[in-house]
């Protein structure tokens, strides 16, 4: 099943043996997109079901959580059968998935974002209309002062990509692997592997790590350790979950366990 299946079964095969009161599992949308991959996905959950879990799950994407980024991930949380209080045999349809959600994807995508504008190293142009700032590229690097951070200076530099890096517009991120961002928009799927290349909106180079913890949505105060090889850095950053959403959903299983415990 690849990379991510070998992953899920070995979280799962980790839960059968260990036996948590409840756990939470997050996977990439894939896992639903063709039958393959769902039939495995059930699989999944019906070994859990078989050793005494019952579920809930949500696709769910960064950016309704206040993150700055376009980022589907499956979310689905388990609780042993019998542990929580309730005369229903599906007890976990309470559970608040929406109650701490700060922004509506439709209102969010349906935004007269722009698409591209020419690259222009050192460029400046305000903010249009209509966006949402909170959720801008932008906002984020402002926000947690990118500049001065302590991983702004940990970023690659291929001096044979110059002139690639200068021809490709801001905002364009229609290409399989070189992207760049456009500072008055959110971010595509934070993704920072070989063949994802994410450039900064107005300087001809790619993402620094400083950056990209932003676009993770994580606090100010965050910085990864000097001692981390810069792949590694990206790898941590890239395979993480948006800080936002992670807080947001926590948040959502302490009232649930409180409400039901």
């Amino acid at each position: 099943e690849g990379k991510n299946g070998i992953l899920s079964q070995t979280y799962v095969d980790l839960i059968i043996s260990q036996r948590p009161d409840f756990f939470l599992f997050e996977n990439v949308k894939g896992l639903w997109r063709t039958k393959r991959h769902r039939e495995f996905y059930e699989k999944l959950k019906t070994q859990l079901s078989e050793v005494g879990y019952m579920f809930t799950e949500r696709l769910i994407n960064a950016i309704e959580y206040g993150a700055p980024q376009d980022r589907e991930r499956i979310i689905l949380i388990g609780f042993k059968k019998g542990l929580l209080k309730s005369k229903r045999p599906n007890v976990l349809i309470d559970f608040p998935w929406s109650k701490f959600l700060k922004f509506n994807k439709k209102d969010v995508f349906e935004r007269p974002w722009t698409e591209t504008e020419n690259f222009k190293a050192g460029s400046r142009r305000p903010i249009p209309e209509g966006v949402i700032e909170k959720l801008t590229v932008e906002h984020w690097f402002n926000k947690n002062d990118v500049e001065n951070h302590p991983n702004s200076q940990h970023f690659f530099h291929p001096r044979a990509a110059l002139p690639r890096f200068q021809s490709i517009a801001e905002g364009d991120d229609s290409r399989k692997s070189f992207k760049r961002l456009h500072r008055w928009r959110y971010s595509p799927t934070a993704a920072y592997g070989n063949n994802e290349v994410h450039l900064h909106p107005y300087k001809p180079r790619r993402l620094s790590v400083a950056e990209v913890l932003a676009i993770q949505s994580l606090p100010k105060s965050f910085a990864l350790p000097n001692d981390m090889s810069l792949s590694n850095q990206f790898k941590a950053v890239g395979n993480g979950v948006p800080f936002l959403a992670a807080e947001a959903i926590a948040r959502s299983l302490k009232e649930f366990i409180n409400s039901k415990l």
